[in-house]
């Protein structure tokens, strides 16, 4: 992870902690290039969690938005989830 990276966490880590009393619901907002492959990672990772999924495709259709609203346990969960994520190539985190 290059260090523009793990400052973003960390001080998402801090804003969190300081903003939120958790277990929290976390509203994650993606956007991916549209394929089956890249919706089907996004949504697996949230699998057996509860998690409410909506997906919207752009007028082209070239990119799909995912929102997902989450029960999620602390600060540290919710960074481990967007840093699974951040493997999809093209993916970019609202």
């Amino acid at each position: 992870m290059d260090k523009k990276t793990e400052d973003f966490y960390i001080r998402l880590k801090s804003e969190l902690e300081e903003s939120t009393t958790w277990p929290a619901v976390y509203l994650y907002k993606f956007i991916v290039p549209t394929n089956e492959t890249n919706i089907n990672l996004v949504e697996n990772t949230f699998n057996n969690m509860g998690a409410v999924i909506q997906t919207h495709s752009s007028k082209t259709g070239k990119y799909t938005s995912i929102s997902i609203n989450v029960t999620m346990q602390n600060a540290d969960k919710v960074i481990e989830k967007y840093q699974e994520l951040s493997t999809i190539e093209g993916i970019i985190s609202l």
